[in-house]
């Protein structure tokens, strides 16, 4: 399938993951994917497995600089940048009486001020292309809440609104900006995440989506790929 030939990608988060599965099956559909991600080795790793249509560098979203250098690297590399996938993100949990500030201020500073740093780096890119598509990541938990995810339903909420505001101050760019809302999928992040009141693994949390049971990777990915 050739459906993204032509198309220059960068993938947050791309290490493991949902990242790492959009990155693999963007290629798989004719993309070139620049993977990023604080994990060097990994991000490393998998990027050499995807052959020449793939690349690596590290990027912390909560760092400008890191950002300008990502954008840089993809546009020197593929020659432009048409599609940026809003990816990475940490989840903490604990009850609202008791969360650290620190510990706030941190998601925050990953799940929001990092997507807004990238769609941010990625505008003169995609302005020079004269298209482009930004997928931000959000979640069930940015629609309707959990409790014990007090700041991680914080961040997941604020970037829904994020999208909406970038969406319309973009547009007359030809840069479509949509956010994606999976429920619950188990990766390595959610794994061994305890949330009180709640049980990540049981009957309770599924109960809460149509399909009862848990997303798949490839299945969001693929709606992340659509909207590319």
């Amino acid at each position: 399938m050739d459906r993204l030939e032509g198309k220059v990608v960068l993938v947050t988060g791309a290490a493991r993951g949902l990242g790492e599965v959009v990155a693999r099956i963007g290629v798989e559909q004719g993309a070139k994917v620049l993977l990023v991600d604080v994990n060097d080795e990994r991000g490393t790793t998998v990027a050499a497995s995807l052959g020449e249509r793939a690349s690596y560098v590290h990027l912390d979203v909560r760092d400008k600089a890191d950002w300008d250098n990502a954008v840089a690297h993809a546009q020197s590399r593929f020659g432009h940048l048409d599609v940026l996938v809003n990816n990475a993100a940490i989840l903490m949990a604990g009850a609202l009486e008791t969360f650290s500030l620190e510990d706030y201020r941190e998601v925050i500073d990953v799940n929001q001020t990092g997507a807004f740093l990238g769609m941010q780096a990625v505008i003169p890119a995609m302005r020079a292309a004269g298209r482009g598509s930004i997928i931000n990541v959000s979640s069930t938990d940015g629609v309707q809440g959990m409790g014990g995810v007090i700041a991680y339903g914080a961040s997941k909420w604020a970037l829904r609104g994020m999208t909406k505001i970038a969406a319309q101050e973009l547009g007359p760019l030809n840069i479509r900006v949509n956010s994606v809302n999976p429920g619950g999928i188990l990766t390595e992040m959610s794994k061994g995440i305890s949330v009180p009141g709640v049980e990540l693994n049981g009957d309770e949390v599924q109960l809460r989506w149509a399909l009862n049971r848990f997303g798949k990777l490839d299945e969001v990915a693929n709606v992340i790929l659509f909207l590319a």
